[in-house]
């Protein structure tokens, strides 16, 4: 599965997502770190990446009616990067299962 992360999200969750088998990518890496809400939804709807920020405002993008983009709502609060990452680890198996099954929105707590 191809993420792309939110300016906020550290660059260690992008190198444990790829050790996992999937393409992991920044939103610096793009350009697009200072790129509104929109513009980065857009750019990564058209590529094919799911967004995965803590940001709520990609909520509603992803609940546009004909939109076919995909966000992991990351609503961890503040917390350690190592904390972060074991939390992906735990959910990412049912998390990619949720996406892949159609699911828009699916937040990783």
């Amino acid at each position: 599965m191809k993420f792309l992360l939110d300016n906020h999200l550290p660059a260690q969750l992008a190198v444990s997502l790829r050790w996992r088998g999937h393409d992991c990518s920044l939103v610096s890496d793009f350009g697009l770190d200072e790129a509104g809400d929109l513009e980065v939804w857009t750019w990564a709807t058209n590529e094919e990446y799911v967004v995965v920020s803590k940001d709520e405002d990609f909520v509603p993008l992803a609940s546009r009616p004909g939109d076919r983009g995909r966000f992991v709502w990351v609503r961890l609060g503040n917390c350690r990067n190592q904390a972060l990452i074991q939390a992906f680890d735990r959910v990412l198996d049912d998390l990619v299962a949720a996406l892949d099954s159609g699911q828009r929105i699916v937040e990783v707590r």
